[in-house]
Formats: C-alpha cells, sequence, structure tokens
C-alpha cells in the first residue's frame, strides 16, 4: 500500500539522519528488580540514549555491551562516558542534568574531545551546538527528533492551550490527589481535543517518536479508541495514578531538564563517583545490529534488555527476528533473563519462532518460562507508562521449559490485566 510505504520512508529518514532518543523512556528501577542483577551478569541492551545502561552498571555487573544500529545513539552514550571520566560532577550535571553547557566550546575541546572515539568526535565536532543553550529550542532535551516533538508539544503548552502555569504546579503537587484535581480541572480539558487527536494519529508525528507503522497498526487494531485514546488514557494514568515527584521522564520532556531531585541515577552526586570509579569502564558500545553483533562475537549474556524493536521486525524481517533468536540463544547462558515491551497488548509473534538447540528444533515457547505475575506488578508502576505489554522470561537450555498453555497464550503485562501504557521506543 502507498501509505505502508510512505510511512516506512518517513520513519526510515527521521531514523536514517537523526540522534532519536535524547533519553531513555523505559523505566530501569522495573528493569532491575525483573532482571535481579548481580556482580557476575553481562548484560546485553539497546543503547537508545545510554541512560538504562549507566543505570544498570552501577549495580557493579561484569559487563554491560550496548548495540544501536543509529551510531548517533552511541555518540550520545559515549558523550556520557567520557563526560563521566572526564569532568566533575557539577559540571556534568550542567551538560546532562540542566541540557544546556554555555562554555560548551571550551570544554569539549580541552576536557571531551580527545576522550571520545573517532566517530563520537565527528558527530560531536559538529553538533556540539545542542548543548550551547540558545536559540529556539535551549536545550539538548529539546534536540534530535524526539526533543523536537518534545519542544512542539512545549510550544503548544505555552501558546495555544497558555497552562504553563497549572503545568508548573502539576509537577510541584505532593500528592496524587492534588495532582488529579490539578489535571482534570485545569489541564486536560485545554490540552487534549480534537487538534490534539489528529495530530497524534499521524505517522510523520510518530515517527519523530520512534514509532514505526506496525506499531501504531497494533493499537488502532486491538486498542478501543485507536492510538489517540491509547494516548490520552496513558497521560490520564500518568497524572493521575502516579506520583510526579520522582518521574523524571515526563519532568524532562516537560520543562527540557531535570532537577538534583527528579533525575536519572547517573546524575545522581554518589552514582556518578561510583561511575567513575571504575563502574563505566565496563561499558561497551558497539553500532551495529543485535544480529550481526551476536554472530561476530563469542561473548555470553546472562541478561538480555530487548526494548520494543521485535515488533517492527516481526512485521517486516520475521526472518531475521528469527535468527536474532537464534543467536541470542547461542550466546546466552543457561536460565538467562530476558526483558521486552511492545505496543501490542498481547506478544503473539515470539514463542511460535523455532531455534536450534543441542541439535534439536524448539519454539520459543518451549523454551521461555515468562514471570507474567511479576511483569503485571511492575508494569502497574511503570513511570514511563507508555508500552502496550512488558515481559520478563527466563530462557532454560539445559532443561526446556514445559510450557502451559498461560505461558503460551499470554505473555507479559497486558491492558487487560493493568492500567499502564504503550507509545514505543524502538532504540
Amino acid at each position: 500500500m502507498l501509505a505502508a510505504k510512505l510511512s516506512r520512508a518517513v520513519f526510515n529518514f527521521t531514523h536514517g539522519k537523526n540522534l532519536v532518543y535524547n533519553t531513555c523512556w523505559e523505566d530501569p528501577r522495573l528493569d532491575r528488580i525483573a532482571l535481579k542483577l548481580t556482580e557476575s551478569d553481562r548484560l546485553l541492551v539497546i543503547t537508545s540514549a545510554g541512560c538504562n545502561a549507566l543505570d544498570y552498571a552501577l549495580d557493579g555487573l561484569e559487563r554491560v555491551d550496548t548495540v544501536d544500529v543509529n551510531p548517533r545513539q552511541n555518540a550520545l552514550l559515549e558523550l556520557k562516558l567520557a563526560g563521566i571520566r572526564q569532568l566533575d560532577f557539577e559540571t556534568f550535571f550542567e551538560l546532562f542534568g540542566r541540557g544546556r553547557l554555555p562554555d560548551w566550546n571550551t570544554i569539549y575541546r580541552e576536557s571531551l574531545r580527545d576522550a571520545l572515539p573517532q566517530a563520537a568526535r565527528e558527530y560531536w565536532d559538529k553538533n556540539g551546538k545542542f548543548f550551547h543553550g540558545r536559540g529556539r529550542r535551549p536545550s539538548f532535551y529539546f534536540r534530535g527528533s524526539s526533543g523536537f516533538f518534545a519542544w512542539s508539544m512545549n510550544a503548544y503548552v505555552n501558546r495555544v492551550a497558555r497552562i504553563r502555569p497549572q503545568v508548573e504546579r502539576l509537577l510541584e503537587a505532593q500528592s496524587i490527589e492534588e495532582q488529579r484535581e490539578i489535571y482534570y480541572n485545569e489541564v486536560k480539558s485545554a490540552f487534549w481535543g480534537p487538534k490534539m487527536e489528529f495530530l497524534l494519529r499521524r505517522d510523520s508525528t510518530l515517527s519523530l517518536l520512534g514509532v514505526p507503522r506496525a506499531q501504531r497498526r497494533q493499537l488502532e487494531k486491538f486498542y478501543p479508541g485507536g492510538i489517540a485514546k491509547f494516548i490520552e488514557d496513558r497521560l490520564d494514568a500518568v497524572f493521575t495514578k502516579l506520583p510526579l515527584k520522582d518521574n523524571y521522564f515526563w519532568r524532562v520532556y516537560m520543562t527540557g531538564e531535570y532537577t538534583r531531585d527528579c533525575c536519572p541515577e547517573y546524575l545522581r552526586e554518589p552514582n556518578f563517583a561510583r561511575l567513575k570509579g571504575g563502574l563505566v569502564d565496563r561499558i561497551h558500545t558497539h553500532t551495529t545490529t543485535i544480529l550481526d553483533y551476536l554472530e561476530s562475537t563469542s561473548q555470553t549474556y546472562s541478561r538480555y534488555v530487548l526494548l520494543d524493536h521485535m515488533d517492527w521486525l516481526a512485521e517486516h524481517h520475521a526472518d531475521i527476528l528469527q535468527r536474532q533468536w537464534q543467536a541470542i540463544v547461542d550466546h546466552a547462558d543457561d536460565n538467562s533473563i530476558l526483558l521486552w515491551r511492545s505496543a501490542a497488548l498481547q506478544v503473539e509473534f515470539i514463542n511460535p519462532i523455532e531455534v536450534q538447540l543441542g541439535g534439536e528444533t524448539h519454539t520459543l515457547g518451549e523454551l521461555l518460562e515468562y514471570n507474567v505475575a511479576l511483569a503485571a506488578e511492575l508494569h502497574a508502576k511503570d513511570r514511563v507508562n507508555t508500552y502496550g505489554s512488558f515481559d520478563i522470561a527466563t530462557l532454560h537450555k539445559n532443561s526446556p521449559f514445559a510450557a502451559s498453555d498461560d505461558n503460551n497464550e499470554r505473555t507479559g503485562a497486558t491492558e487487560d490485566s493493568v492500567s499502564h501504557g504503550a507509545l514505543a521506543h524502538s532504540g
């Protein structure tokens, strides 16, 4: 179909030319509980903006490998790694906490540039202006394609809805009850309406957030009211059911910066010191696909964080998805734990995938044991609240799991079981 081709072209242009994610939109507090991280674990994760790789590293993992096909995402993580190694905490917080560094040119030239690998150096030589703190988008968190979307939404809040004071009071609310009162009485009716619904149904808009057409179609098909209603319900949940005082995900996109009390773990001074003390050296970046990386390495892993990229692969490249899972199985320890998210309310495409193990053919449904109860419990607490489902699975290699019907048919936490969310993030 022409619409599908145009949508893919827009999505590929957005992802092929830009830094897409300037911050991670997956809640690592949930992931760390689900993964049960220990100092002997080796983790493979999609890079995205690198925030969560740094968060996981704080558990003292043996190794963290980040993989992303977009070199700009790895350039961002490399800048964070260089900043941790080279800068003092106050300067680092100005850079990635406030998203601006007025003396960027001097600090970059004297402290950061030579600490970067060549590809990252070339990128930041050209794009250091993201941190200058000037112009119409004065914060780094209003840069990149997702940052442009955030800036646009802030412009709408300021100039169309004219509710900036109400939004600021919402962010400073001291209780769920206060949040709920401000949101329903002063914010929602001014922000949400036919114009916003129209905007959020456009593939071009969603591409800025890294949401491919395949993920939008999942929600249009299975969620009553489609993606616009889904987003409306998710906003309702974030602002009226979850405390905002530590929700740094929404704060940074609504203000362009973090605060000392509301920020990712790597931006807290004691954690910054621990990373600088050696933990940062356990993080390694790779610009390639998960499949190509795994097929080129002998490294094995006990933990995997796969984000939501399988939604797109399942619709467009099922053969690559099968090969990727074979590579994951080949490089996984027995009883490895894997996490993934999806725009789908129920993920149906993983269990039927066939892989070879010990000279025999198995479906993933025979090897994966899903922790449905924990996934539902954690997903209900997700501060981001923008995914349709969340899966936690243990891979049994030495003794294939005798999958029950529930294990095969109902994977992860879904809209049927908890109140949560789903604007997908491909990474």
